[in-house]
């Protein structure tokens, strides 16, 4: 029998399951956040500043207005409304995975991958073009030995390589536990 003063949590039997991890929804939303921002500040001024001339900034590096129709590397000419619904589908799938992001690297790399998806499909819904998401992303970064390319394409690139960096770090377990295969 119980005292009344027992603390009733002090009879408790069995090991204490460690708490759930949560997804890290506001890191992730505010590295998307933050990356369409920038991108669409970036393309902005480069529709302002870059119409009529390039400017060089160091080595091979220079500000080149382009507007591309296809999908990276301007493959697939023509074919943006194509790339768009696929972009959508991916944009669905990283909101689903977004509620595994337990761990801060993965967290980022979704949010980077998101938000630069949605910087470009921005350009594709709402940027001159022909039909259905067939407008042209525009791009300014210009290496001159690699493909023109825009913040969005420099965030969707890095998080993705962090992602799978993060994903082969802890052996495809965002939780941190083993795998049960």
């Amino acid at each position: 029998m119980r005292s009344q003063g027992a603390n009733p949590s002090a009879e408790r039997v069995g090991p204490v399951a460690p708490p759930t991890p949560r997804a890290r929804w506001p890191l992730l939303l505010g590295v998307a956040a933050a990356v369409l921002a920038a991108d669409q500040l970036t393309k902005w001024w480069a529709l302002e500043t870059l119409d009529t001339r390039t400017i060089d900034v160091v080595w091979t590096l220079r500000f080149n207005l382009t507007i591309n129709y296809g999908s990276a590397f301007s493959v697939a000419e023509g074919r943006g409304a194509v790339i768009s619904l696929l972009a959508l589908v991916i944009v669905a799938v990283l909101l689903r995975s977004g509620r595994y992001a337990t761990r801060p690297g993965t967290a980022v790399a979704i949010g980077l991958v998101f938000g630069g998806a949605v910087g470009n499909l921005i350009d594709r819904a709402f940027r001159e073009g022909d039909g259905f998401l067939g407008g042209g992303v525009v791009d300014f970064i210009d290496l001159q030995w690699w493909p023109v390319f825009n913040v969005a394409d420099a965030a969707i690139v890095v998080g993705a390589l962090l992602l799978l960096g993060t994903q082969w770090r802890h052996g495809g377990s965002e939780t941190g536990q083993p795998r049960s295969d």
